[in-house]
């Protein structure tokens, strides 16, 4: 024990005295500074999540080291559309969102000479560049919804008239209609 009666507290650096003590992970921490680096949330040894030197309840250290992309939202199919400036993290800077430019929705319209060409950008899409959806061959960066522009992989798209949609969208312009096919559970929609 240092000279001073306890330990440093591992956020304000002042001694911690055995009655105000938290442990974790070897250090010490008055019970008042044992709080989310984010949030500040009071936190205790089951809400506690340790990175490196600093501490964070469970939401704010996944929302900051967890998994990221499509899979991992908020739970219980939420869209969230916080980009997590809030916790540091640089937000990607993506390309504005274009509707196809092909007037040529056939799924086998290619450029003379075999190559394919994406039916997004009407460029020529490469093999290692290549996803294939809708029947067409398109460039990874354009193969997104072409209403809401978020990004699509095989198992979350669906098409029509040569054009790709995410399935929350395609649900919403295409899908059926009327009384019982509200936005969610047990809503009704009133259209006129």
């Amino acid at each position: 024990m240092p000279f001073g009666g306890g330990n440093k507290c591992g956020c304000c650096q002042k001694t911690v005295y055995f009655a105000e003590e938290v442990q974790c992970e070897g250090k010490s921490w008055h019970k008042s500074c044992f709080l989310c680096m984010v949030c500040k949330k009071n936190l205790d040894s089951t809400t506690v999540a340790v990175h490196v030197d600093e501490i964070y309840c469970k939401s704010c250290y996944g929302k900051k080291y967890g998994p990221k992309g499509y899979g991992f939202g908020g739970g219980a199919g939420t869209l969230s559309m916080d980009t997590g400036e809030g916790l540091g993290i640089k937000p990607e800077v993506q390309a504005p969102h274009r509707p196809t430019t092909n007037p040529n929705a056939s799924k086998f319209a290619q450029k003379p000479g075999g190559s394919d060409v994406c039916p997004r950008c009407g460029k020529t899409v490469y093999a290692a560049e290549k996803v294939i959806g809708g029947g067409n061959s398109w460039h990874k960066s354009c193969f997104r919804c072409a209403k809401c522009g978020k990004g699509l992989e095989s198992t979350t798209v669906a098409d029509r008239d040569g054009e790709i949609f995410c399935k929350g969208c395609y649900a919403k312009n295409f899908g059926p209609k009327g009384f019982g096919f509200g936005q969610g559970a047990g809503t009704l929609a009133h259209s006129q």
